[in-house]
């Protein structure tokens, strides 16, 4: 019975409980962020081979500003209002190719690498998650990538009603930014969106409530690392 009184309820809250990735930094809402298409209803991407799963975009349109950052320091993406479902929070970089426009690139292509993820505790007892609750949420821009212009993806994934295909809830957005003070390392493992997630996945298509897991792997490639 508990199980199912779990699984109704993680249903229920997913009715109302949704959110948007809408500021990096200290800038207001869209300034540095491309416009995601949930921005007045606070929805979600279900299916991971729509377009929408590279940055909740149908149509393409450009951030008004670009934010400048430094190889190695640390920016500041929010959600609003905060993150209600269980699930893990990442983030990927994707640099825009030389003499292309911040502006008009769409991160077509294999071009996007991970540069973290969230990994869950109370394996085998009860799933926690770092980023339940959270609407602020911290990541470290590598070293030793090049300096150029990138889009920085947001992305965290409800698993509340994940128990089937199609029932893990994506909510993204991507920041335009310009990094100075690179390196020369060209990262590996690189993706593209969609193509990068298939909707079997373990860290995708799970039932997080019962059995409780005793593992999880994140679904796309590794953490880049420098």
């Amino acid at each position: 019975m508990l199980p199912n009184v779990l699984l109704l309820l993680g249903t229920a809250l997913g009715a109302t409980a949704h959110y948007t990735f809408p500021r990096i930094n200290q800038g207001s809402n869209w300034q540095h962020v491309r416009r995601a298409d949930n921005w007045q209803d606070n929805g979600f991407v279900g299916n991971v081979n729509s377009p929408q799963i590279r940055c909740f975009q149908n149509r393409h349109q450009a951030a008004p500003a670009t934010l400048n950052v430094t190889a190695g320091s640390t920016v500041t993406y929010h959600a609003n209002p905060n993150v209600y479902h269980p699930g893990p929070m990442a983030f990927y970089l994707a640099r825009v190719p030389d003499g292309q426009d911040i502006n008009s690139w769409q991160g077509d292509g294999a071009v996007w690498f991970k540069i973290y993820h969230e990994q869950p505790t109370g394996l085998g007892q009860s799933l926690r998650w770092g980023s339940d609750g959270k609407s602020s949420f911290q990541v470290q821009i590598p070293r030793c990538i090049r300096s150029g212009y990138y889009l920085l993806r947001a992305e965290h994934i409800g698993l509340h009603s994940a128990g089937s295909p199609g029932g893990a809830q994506f909510y993204i957005s991507c920041a335009q930014i310009a990094v100075s003070g690179g390196g020369n390392t060209e990262p590996p493992n690189k993706v593209s969106f969609p193509g990068a997630y298939s909707a079997s996945d373990p860290g995708i298509q799970i039932n997080i409530y019962w059995p409780v897991p005793t593992s999880y792997r994140n679904p796309g490639p590794p953490v880049f690392q420098c």
